[in-house]
């Protein structure tokens, strides 16, 4: 008999899981979704709290991201990014001049001793968010890239200053063993109806996430289904070095492999109509998963809905 989904919780990271979850939370009722974001990205930058993945799903969710890179502030300019470069500096992390307000507000008060989560919750309150963001945890911890060419380099330093292009040789995420879930995250697993990984790289994005001990046990002792939205189309990835890093990490990222990656973790997975005959290890629903239209983004989350509750 099919299941009632009343409520639901996302696990995102980056622009393909922002964009799902802007699917999600057109098509579900007002406070049903709470999303779960990834805070492995975040780092200082001249001293500013950046919180990047989070910044996506919000700026998404309050219909403000820029539409073609999906982060960042659609109509953003960068003076300040030039004034830096005209001083000599590098200038390789492009916040824009509206984006640093939110960067500006965060750090301000991170310094007065608020928590991650509660200045998140302010920052969508203000922008009329009204979908719950949760980082993944209040405390520090931070995805550490080793690499062939350039050593071990923070995130950042890799995905954006050196575009992903150094061989990685393994992943650190430093300050999982020490970090503990942000108030609200466990209780929104394990009260949900549906959980769902966004199609966000799995290492990268949606990893760091589960190196918060507490979340993946509360995953892996789930009492609803858990599907995962693929990340990858006829073997190449939507966006992003999912497929690069993943063989550079000796990982498969065929969507069988991908399956296999969230072993335990998952009931079900969505792929494309083009991999609807790839094999995969738990049951597969197959529909048009390009998310680059708002209108392709709320079908899609609808699909999924629908297929879940079969489950």
């Amino acid at each position: 008999m099919p299941r009632t989904i009343r409520k639901v919780t996302a696990l995102a990271g980056g622009v393909g899981g922002a964009r799902l979850v802007e699917g999600l939370a057109r098509v579900l009722p007002p406070g049903a979704l709470t999303v779960i974001g990834n805070t492995g990205d975040d780092f200082r930058h001249y001293g500013i709290a950046v919180s990047p993945d989070l910044d996506t799903v919000m700026y998404t969710l309050a219909g403000i991201a820029h539409p073609q890179n999906g982060w960042g502030l659609k109509d953003d300019t960068r003076a300040m990014l030039g004034m830096l470069k005209q001083y000599g500096e590098e200038g390789w992390f492009g916040i824009g001049d509206q984006d640093m307000a939110t960067n500006l507000l965060r750090t301000m008060w991170l310094a007065e001793g608020r928590s991650l989560s509660a200045i998140t919750a302010e920052l969508c309150h203000r922008l009329g968010v009204q979908t719950r963001l949760l980082p993944m945890t209040d405390d520090p911890l931070h995805t550490m890239v080793e690499t062939v060419e350039q050593g071990v380099l923070a995130f950042q330093e890799y995905f954006v200053r050196h575009r992903w292009q150094p061989t990685v040789k393994a992943l650190h995420y430093r300050g999982a063993e020490r970090a503990t879930p942000a108030p609200g995250v466990l209780e929104s697993i394990q009260r949900a109806d549906l959980l769902v990984i966004c199609p966000s790289n799995p290492v990268l994005s949606i990893e760091p996430i589960l190196q918060v001990a507490p979340i993946r046990r509360a995953l892996a002792d789930r009492q609803v289904p858990c599907v995962a939205f693929s990340p990858i189309i006829a073997g190449d990835a939507v966006k992003g070095p999912t497929v690069k890093i993943m063989r550079e990490l000796n990982l498969d990222p065929s969507l069988a492999g991908i399956s296999r990656y969230y072993a335990g973790l998952i009931d079900g997975f969505m792929v494309d109509t083009q991999d609807m005959q790839v094999e995969v290890t738990v049951p597969k629903y197959a529909a048009n998963i390009w998310l680059d239209t708002s209108t392709k983004r709320e079908t899609a989350a609808a699909e999924l809905l629908a297929w879940s509750e079969s489950l």
